[in-house]
């Protein structure tokens, strides 16, 4: 028998999405435009305050949230023996629907305007099949492995392993350089899959919480504040008055970085990985450099955003709900087809229509995703790409039942 999918609360009467979760989805859609189309760092090389906010955090918002939907996709429990064929042909098609569009993606797109991740989420959601059917304490326990263990096997790993081209891939990689690709979509490259699964197994422990609930969105609101400062202030006291900072420009030169490398290395961030001459680099908090204090503090981030948003849901002043309603309303509508939303964004910041300053750019397709997401919503529901993912993945389950 398939489960029965737990993705609406009933408002009104009516069945309705969580329109947190939507809207946590839409801060991070927007979140993710900003790091593509506005300057990363002023002209004395700190970080803008656009990407020292979401440099980083909206890409992981992002996985946190794909590991809440894989939660509600299952029912928001263990799944059983009954129902595992039809639940890993669903959780499989999506995986390979959504690595595919990436592949199309990438083919039109150019990775120094905006690295599409797309394959990598392909690569992720295949990897947390068997999550789905492990209790809950134990892929807190394998998200804890992922965060924890797996920089530190990658740190070892990367001296042995290809340097990773860091282009968006292409249907031409898998027949290729089928090898390469798995290399790099796993370890070594923009969203390593295999450390960024701390996100997804965080994500799926937090959908299979009673998200309606105060205490949870106030749980959720207060950890995530923890963890996101608690990592940023081990990571100074790490790197600052332990000499990390000393260690690492200590082994500089043996490093394949340049000096002003190094540099925009630990104040901007990375491509997904850190040097392997220094394991002092593991406790950087900078952003993509999958660390275990980057990895934990953008979770933190996450579960905090989450949280405040669910708080926000449970107002109950009129004046003020109404503010929060019409702030989360447009919000929940982007997020609720963030993946033709993106896609969308990825293929105008390559085409010749973008001919605008950052700031004016920005403004304007913020302005478009939110629209159309209401007017998408209002009219024909889900979006395309989403309708198209979801279509394939139920003749999937459907075919599997029988």
């Amino acid at each position: 028998m398939a489960e029965k999918p737990v993705v609406a609360v009933k408002i009104d009467g009516a069945k309705k999405r969580l329109v947190a979760v939507d809207a946590t989805r839409g801060v991070a859609l927007l979140g993710m435009i900003a790091v593509h189309s506005l300057y990363e760092s002023t002209d004395a090389g700190s970080p803008t305050w656009s990407f020292a906010v979401f440099g980083g955090r909206a890409a992981a918002a992002f996985a946190v949230l794909a590991g809440v939907g894989i939660a509600f996709m299952t029912g928001r429990k263990r799944v059983g023996a009954a129902a595992a064929k039809p639940t890993i042909a669903a959780l499989v098609t999506r995986a390979l629907a959504v690595f595919a569009i990436g592949l199309v993606l990438g083919s039109f797109s150019d990775a120094a305007l905006g690295a599409v991740i797309l394959p990598y989420y392909g690569v992720m959601f295949l990897l947390a099949v068997p999550l789905v059917f492990l209790p809950t304490w134990l892929i807190a326990v394998a998200g804890a492995g992922f965060a924890l263990g797996v920089p530190a096997l990658s740190h070892v790993w990367l001296a042995h392993l290809p340097q990773a081209n860091l282009d968006n891939p292409v249907f031409g990689d898998v027949l290729h350089q089928p090898l390469s690709l798995v290399t790099e979509l796993a370890v070594t490259g923009e969203y390593p899959a295999l450390p960024w699964m701390a996100y997804l197994c965080a994500g799926l422990v937090v959908g299979r919480l009673n998200l309606k609930s105060v205490k949870v969105a106030a749980a959720l609101l207060a950890s995530g504040v923890v963890l996101a400062v608690g990592t940023a202030v081990l990571s100074s006291q790490l790197l600052n008055r332990w000499g990390g900072l000393a260690h690492i420009w200590a082994a500089a030169p043996g490093s394949d970085l340049t000096t002003a490398e190094t540099s925009e290395l630990l104040t901007l961030g990375g491509d997904g990985t850190v040097p392997p001459d220094s394991w002092w680099w593991l406790a950087v908090n900078a952003p993509h450099t999958s660390t275990p204090v980057d990895l934990i503090g953008t979770t933190g981030a996450a579960l905090a955003l989450l949280g405040l948003l669910l708080l926000l849901g449970h107002v109950t002043h009129k004046w003020v709900r109404r503010v929060v309603t019409a702030v989360l309303s447009p919000l929940a509508a982007a997020g609720s087809m963030t993946l033709t939303l993106y896609v969308a964004h990825i293929l105008f910041i390559n085409s010749d229509y973008d001919r605008y300053d950052a700031t004016l750019g920005y403004i304007l397709q913020v302005i478009a995703v939110l629209l159309i997401g209401l007017c998408w919503r209002a009219t024909a529901g889900r979006g395309p790409l989403e309708s198209l993912v979801t279509a394939l993945a139920g003749l999937a389950r459907r075919l599997a039942s029988r």
